[in-house]
């Protein structure tokens, strides 16, 4: 299949991820909630259950959100040195809603990218060999 037709009709990569649009439609059906993927697209009828995309990215994400939180609270309080209760009503909503759109947004573009690129699970078949 050539990329054009691979694409007709598909959304972009990344507005389909930001947003949870169907790699195939462009509906906005991706997810049942804010994190979990749908069985299936209720509009073109995508089964979004063969793609694996599992929690590699949650972990890292996880780190990465972490560190740049981190860097942040240790700047203000370097700089304002406000009280312990100040750091809880900035970090904690941050951290959080930081880890779960970050999360949200990179599973999405892996199934995205797993439909456009037709991306199975390997095998071994027996003709491969050393």
């Amino acid at each position: 299949m050539n990329q054009t037709e691979n694409t007709k009709g598909q959304p972009d990569v990344l507005p389909a991820a930001l947003f949870g649009l169907c790699p195939r439609c462009g509906q906005q059906t991706l997810f049942a909630n804010v994190t979990k993927f749908s069985e299936k697209c209720r509009s073109c009828g995508l089964d979004f259950s063969q793609y694996n995309v599992g929690d590699g990215p949650a972990a890292f994400l996880t780190l990465i959100v972490g560190a740049v939180v981190l860097g942040l609270a240790l700047a203000v309080e370097a700089n304002f040195h406000p009280p312990i209760w100040v750091h809880i009503l900035l970090w904690v909503p941050l951290t959080v809603g930081a880890v779960v759109g970050s999360l949200r947004v990179s599973k999405a573009l892996l199934l995205i990218l797993e439909h456009r690129n037709d991306a199975k699970e390997g095998s071994i078949d027996g003709s491969d060999g050393p």
